[in-house]
């Protein structure tokens, strides 16, 4: 349960970052990005796979590119059940999945540091 909430409060903040970075994102207050967050880890479970499999054959013909349509109509979709988080034009709609990912990544690497205790040169990043 808590690695949920982290993982909400996570994609929150990245969230928050995608607005900060696209023009075309655009997220009322930290509560709506908090809804936001929750709303694409939803539509990602949910919707995603299925979406995922129906396209598959343009996935395999695209060599994996048409995937970014995907993560951006996942995304859309969220900011259509979300109050307060709207998605507007077709970059935000690509470039927002991708910010998103990698300001997750980052954040999560940040917060999974062990810091000087017990953390030796030799274990792996």
């Amino acid at each position: 349960m808590l690695t949920y909430i982290l993982n909400t409060l996570i994609t929150a903040v990245s969230l928050l970052a995608a607005d900060y970075l696209i023009p075309g994102i655009v997220i009322n207050n930290f509560t709506a990005a908090v809804i936001a967050g929750v709303m694409i880890g939803l539509v990602n479970g949910l919707i995603r796979p299925v979406i995922f499999i129906l396209s598959l054959p343009f996935t395999i013909v695209t060599l994996g590119a048409f995937m970014l349509v995907v993560n951006g109509f996942c995304f859309w979709l969220a900011s259509v059940i979300t109050p307060g988080f709207q998605v507007y034009g077709f970059w935000a709609f690509i470039f927002g999945p991708i910010v998103l990912s990698i300001t997750s990544t980052i954040l999560v690497r940040l917060l999974s540091q062990r810091g000087g205790a017990g953390a030796s040169e030799t274990d792996p990043v």
